[in-house]
């Protein structure tokens, strides 16, 4: 069993603890995957190709949320910082100093 998303013994950490470091690192992995999709059909030029690797991306798409679903619905408190952010118009920065002026 690979070690390297934990920064404190696995022995030590609740089962909680690993099953949310499991799905940080998903996250991790989903965001990563949708920016290799990205660079690929930026250059790639045949449109089926290019088509084949959209299709995959809005896979990776899915998966990113639904990862960070699970994660704002075991961490209330991260959810309510991102409420303030996420699905909103304007200064996105602005948007982050009231989220955070609310929940202190």
């Amino acid at each position: 069993m690979g070690t390297e998303q934990y920064h404190e013994p696995p022995a030590e950490l609740s089962a909680d603890i690993r099953t949310i470091a499991r799905i940080l690192t998903s996250l991790q992995e989903e965001a990563e995957a949708i920016g290799w999709y990205e660079q690929r059909m930026s250059v790639e030029t045949d449109q089926e190709a290019r088509a084949i690797m959209e299709n995959a991306q809005h896979e990776e798409f899915k998966h990113f949320g639904m990862d960070l679903e699970f994660v704002l619905r075991r961490r209330p408190k991260f959810r309510q910082e991102l409420q303030g952010i996420l699905f909103t118009q304007g200064d996105i920065v602005s948007k982050a100093k009231a989220a955070e002026e609310a929940t202190e």
